[in-house]
């Protein structure tokens, strides 16, 4: 029997396999949802995998979780997160999830929720927002995280990503060398997600999910807004997708 869990995100679709199979992978999510889910059906099947079969269960989550039709069962973001979360810090842990279009911050005791809080009116702390800027500098993410390292960080105000990038064209226009205003663009956004964590009481173990949890110096950044570790993680950005297959395997066995 394989369980899969499929986490579809506003910017890339998850997909991690247990069981009899073991696999996970990454698609673009595009324009909808539900190409999406038929991408990774086919791709599923191209591993040697049937998502409908009858040695198969399914358990969607995400922004576009609805569109899987082949799902057996739909969960919410925050409990697969959850799910996986724990099952990555290997322990009752505080998530920090920075995703393409929201930041969610769970608490996990016990293995269960026990509270959350989600950004999603301001794409100011999530990964948009590095995908915009990034642009406006002419570079890539993983550029920018680059050349934020050997920087010192520029004031970076703005709550709202459109004149957060005007101030950054700002920066451009008085000549500022570009490592300072990645730093600046890094340090803002760590600002606006340690801001939100601020309205819950952290634990002891602090882990990050999500596009950016494999970034060490993000991680760091963001440690050092909290005054707490915050642990980057290598297959943090699975955390929906392997809570999903964790459920498949314990809740449809």
């Amino acid at each position: 029997m394989n369980f899969i869990g499929i986490d579809i995100g506003s910017t890339a679709a998850k997909v991690v396999v247990r069981g009899a199979d073991s696999l996970f992978f990454v698609v673009p999510t595009g324009w909808s949802s539900k190409e999406t889910a038929s991408l990774i059906r086919e791709r599923l099947l191209k591993e040697g995998i049937n998502a409908d079969g009858s040695d198969a269960k399914v358990i969607a989550t995400g922004y576009g979780r609805a569109a899987v039709g082949y799902a057996d069962k739909i969960i919410t973001e925050i409990t697969c997160h959850a799910r996986g979360g724990r099952e990555l810090a290997q322990c009752d842990c505080s998530i920090i999830d920075v995703g393409g279009q929201d930041t969610k911050v769970i608490q996990v005791n016990n293995g269960q929720v026990t509270d959350f809080l989600m950004n999603d009116k301001c794409s100011a702390g999530t990964g948009k927002f590095v995908e915009v800027m990034a642009n406006r500098l002419g570079i890539t993410i993983d550029e920018l995280f680059t050349l934020a390292g050997s920087g010192r960080p520029l004031p970076i105000s703005s709550l709202c990503t459109v004149f957060a990038e005007s101030e950054i064209i700002n920066f451009i226009g008085e000549g500022h060398p570009r490592e300072d205003i990645a730093a600046g663009i890094v340090d803002s956004i760590a600002a606006k997600v340690a801001q939100l964590c601020s309205r819950q009481t952290m634990q002891d173990t602090v882990i990050l999910t999500g596009g950016l949890s494999q970034v060490a110096y993000f991680a760091d950044r963001l440690s050092l807004k909290l005054g707490t570790k915050v642990r980057s993680m290598e297959f943090g950005r699975y955390a929906g997708a392997l809570g999903a297959a964790l459920l498949a395997e314990e809740k449809l066995a």
